[in-house]
């Protein structure tokens, strides 16, 4: 994601977008190396390290904003960087690999979740809000993470009951709240952060410059011809601010002497706790990341010339929704965040015409490399600000336009017009007016913390009470004679 995730799925499960899916198994690109084929070691390595320079950014970049949030100094946000990189490795490797029901066995790569963001900055804030520590935050987080996890688990065995729950217009508007509640975040960032707004620096000349040139450099790297240019926008415009930012004395470098040579995994370091009200928002996201994933896997069999229909797929696509919700308990263990299937591997793989699996196993041991070595977080977590929202603006917005995509693609009556205004309304106005539950008890606080979680419910909520719409034949005609589109 971002990012940018893919949601659709097959036909054998009746879910979204089912047709859009089979072009890509026609593709002009010819595999050289099929799922169950074993590239030479070296070429192995060599697409492993695109696949991981395409999903790099996406996995380092939530648990950065989630730190810096939560006001974490720097030793704690490298750690929990650090094991998002780990937590990739080790959960791309079950993905890739299968463990019995666990594992697509698919060239699937797996990180942290752009989805989880706003309901867990939401959640953290309340609980700070409340007296807590941001590390007691941390536990509180990893607790309903653990459990909230065990969702897909569940639904794993049940995904052809999805699409009468989470449909195209709920999907569709749920992904449209996480990018345009995100946006926020990433502007405030462009500005110079939450830092700026309290030394009153707050989107001086030098911020706006920086912030708005790694913006269109994003931008222009985005439309350019070359894949490889696309596909590496985002990394390109950090790197350029990074430099850009190093010489106008921006960076901060003593953030590495305070780093240790190896960042050794420590499972519940911050411990966990538990409230079933901070619950409910992930209750509501892991569905949702489910059928992402399903969409996703969907696209990695088409071009990697596998079935996108009939029991083998069908066996792949649960076990791989599977592995998520095991993979984000996992994570949870490992102090971060929840893990879901990427979609950007999809695009390499048409590139480099390499759909092997065992490319996956080697991704999965340069993901854990790098989350072992303090070094990479750190350089990561030293980008200024402004770099940083430069970036990430445009992924949130490619978010937000992946999810008019969905709701485009459905009938929108004035049933579905319903659901998506009242649940966009509802879910941006607790963003825009934050202090709206600032009175109300911890439960309340919880369940309408962030934008997803509040529009999120009231969607399904609207989905499932709201009459269908009646279908008609006979067109509808204005008073002046014009056909009307309802």
């Amino acid at each position: 994601m971002t990012q940018q995730d893919n949601i659709g799925t097959s036909q054998s499960l009746e879910l979204p977008e089912a047709q859009a899916l089979p072009s890509l198994s026609t593709s002009s690109s010819e595999l050289i190396y099929k799922l169950y084929d074993r590239p030479p070691v070296l070429e192995s390595i060599f697409v492993a390290v695109q696949h991981v320079l395409a999903a790099f950014v996406g996995i380092v970049t939530p648990p950065l904003i989630i730190s810096t949030s939560l006001g974490l100094d720097p030793t704690n946000t490298s750690f929990i960087i650090s094991m998002s990189l780990l937590a990739s490795g080790i959960c791309t490797f079950i993905q890739c690999k299968t463990f019995g029901p666990v594992g697509s066995g698919l060239l699937s790569l797996q990180g942290t979740s752009f989805a989880f963001l706003g309901a867990i900055v939401g959640v953290a804030g309340t609980a700070i809000q409340s007296g807590r520590t941001p590390e007691q935050a941390l536990a509180l987080i990893f607790g309903v993470c653990f459990f909230g996890a065990f969702a897909n688990v569940i639904l794993s065995r049940f995904l052809h009951l999805l699409s009468k729950i989470v449909t195209p217009i709920v999907s569709g508007t749920l992904v449209m709240l996480i990018g345009l509640s995100l946006l926020k975040t990433g502007i405030t960032s462009m500005g110079g952060g939450t830092a700026a707004l309290k030394n009153n620096t707050f989107a001086s000349p030098q911020n706006m410059l920086l912030g708005f040139g790694v913006f269109l450099i994003v931008i222009v790297l985005t439309l350019a011809k070359n894949q490889y240019i696309r596909m590496g926008a985002i990394a390109i415009g950090l790197l350029a601010g990074y430099i850009v930012s190093a010489f106008m004395g921006m960076v901060d470098f003593s953030i590495f002497s305070k780093l240790p040579l190896v960042s050794l995994p420590i499972p519940f370091r911050y411990g966990m706790s538990f409230d079933f009200s901070a619950l409910i928002p992930f209750l509501i996201l892991y569905p949702l990341t489910a059928i992402e994933s399903v969409g996703d896997m969907t696209a990695t069999s088409a071009v990697s010339k596998e079935p996108i229909s009939g029991p083998v797929y069908v066996r792949r696509i649960k076990a791989g929704v599977l592995a998520d919700g095991l993979n984000s308990s996992l994570a949870a263990l490992l102090n971060t965040f929840p893990i879901t299937t990427f979609s950007q591997n999809t695009g390499v793989i048409q590139m480099t015409g390499v759909g092997s699996r065992y490319v996956g196993f080697f991704v999965a041991g340069i993901l854990a490399l790098l989350g072992l070595l303090p070094i990479v977080s750190g350089a990561f977590q030293s980008i200024p600000q402004p770099v940083l929202g430069g970036a990430t603006t445009v992924m949130f917005g490619a978010i937000a336009v992946a999810g008019v995509k969905i709701v485009a693609s459905e009938n929108l009556d004035r049933r579905a017009t319903i659901i998506i205004a009242v649940s966009l309304a509802l879910g941006l106005g607790v963003v825009f007016v934050p202090e709206l539950f600032n009175n109300q008890p911890a439960l309340i606080k919880n369940m309408f913390a962030s934008a997803t979680s509040t529009g999120g419910l009231t969607a399904i909520l609207l989905s499932w009470l709201l009459p269908q719409t009646p279908t008609s034949n006979e067109p509808v005609v204005s008073d002046d004679g014009e056909l009307v589109d309802i």
